[in-house]
């Protein structure tokens, strides 16, 4: 293993800092202002490029089992309804049907969800500039998970930074920078490209696996506001990760979620939360290698700003 030292603690951002790195990205993401934002580095080309990073044929789920029972990072649960037969009815004889019903909250601490690019209303706009009145009470008019209905299939790199640093995950509060992210990529000789749909690991999956659910509204490890250079450099098409992205308490300056509003309003990047890759990086370890085709299928949702999702990563 490669062990990298963490840095001291990138510094706090203040307003001023945030909104010109906010506009810095803004200008040099103008070629994803589209609908489909960043998506549309996507190309056949790439698409066809990345099934040829499929060597075994092995597919493995990116996605956290959805979860019904309450706990300090889910306090409102998906609900699951069998509603298919009745207590007392005879299906000893003839033809009978099991049925289910679910509701949840997309955007939860816990769920593995893509945020669609109307997820995120900045000083009262989404992406692109569109009017935020575009989104109400009976959904959003514009730039709805719908942008997405064609599923996104790319080219995926996982980086793995507690790997990287040597341990089995980050602290909350912890920050991942654009240094971190150039250093895993030497540690695991990969090079992140124009389309890719990447993946960050902090280890939250697995400290929650290992020490119990917390408060990951309040504390949790993810990405530092200035690691999207790395991303607007690479001109990615995707970001994902185990976590929210966004570390908390925030580092920035009256703003709560610093890197959903760059990488969602400024930069186009459909973003997924909450991901799991504890099945995917002993794979990506034993074969050494770390990109691999990726096919993530949001729902049929019109007027939604996001979707329950389970990406799969071809091996």
């Amino acid at each position: 293993m490669v062990t990298h030292a963490g840095p001291a603690g990138p510094p706090r951002l203040t307003r001023d800092e945030f909104g010109a790195l906010y506009r810095s990205l803004l200008a040099r993401a103008a070629w994803a202002a589209g609908d489909r934002g960043a998506l549309d580095a996507i190309t056949p080309a790439r698409v066809l490029a990345a099934a040829r990073e499929v060597r075994t044929g092995r597919t493995v789920t990116l996605a956290a089992p959805v979860e019904t029972l309450p706990g300090p990072d889910n306090p409102e649960p998906a609900r699951h309804r069998m509603s298919g037969q009745r207590e007392g009815d005879d299906t000893a004889s003839g033809l009978h049907f099991a049925m289910d019903s679910f509701a949840m909250n997309v955007h939860g601490d816990a769920d593995s969800h893509i945020d669609a690019l109307c997820h995120v209303i900045y000083d009262g706009t989404l992406h692109g500039g569109v009017p935020a009145s575009s989104v109400t009470a009976g959904g959003a008019t514009a730039l709805s998970i719908e942008a997405a209905h064609n599923g996104i299939v790319g080219r995926g790199v996982l980086l793995d930074i507690p790997r990287l640093r040597g341990v089995p995950w980050l602290e909350p509060g912890d920050h991942v920078t654009a240094d971190d992210l150039t250093a895993a990529e030497t540690a695991q000789q990969v090079r992140v490209a124009e389309g890719d749909l990447l993946f960050v690991r902090v280890g939250h999956r697995r400290r929650r696996a290992e020490r119990g659910a917390w408060h990951a509204a309040s504390t949790r490890a993810g990405l530092h506001p200035s690691a999207l250079e790395f991303l607007a450099d690479r001109r990615v098409a995707v970001l994902g990760g185990d976590g929210n992205n966004d570390t908390a308490p925030s580092s920035t300056e009256g703003v709560d979620f610093p890197v959903h509003v760059l990488a969602i309003h400024a930069m186009g990047l459909h973003l997924l939360d909450y991901l799991q890759f504890e099945d995917l990086a002993p794979l990506c370890e034993a074969q050494r290698r770390w990109s691999f085709l990726c096919v993530i299928a949001p729902l049929r949702l019109p007027d939604a700003t996001g979707s329950p999702v389970n990406p799969i990563a071809v091996l």
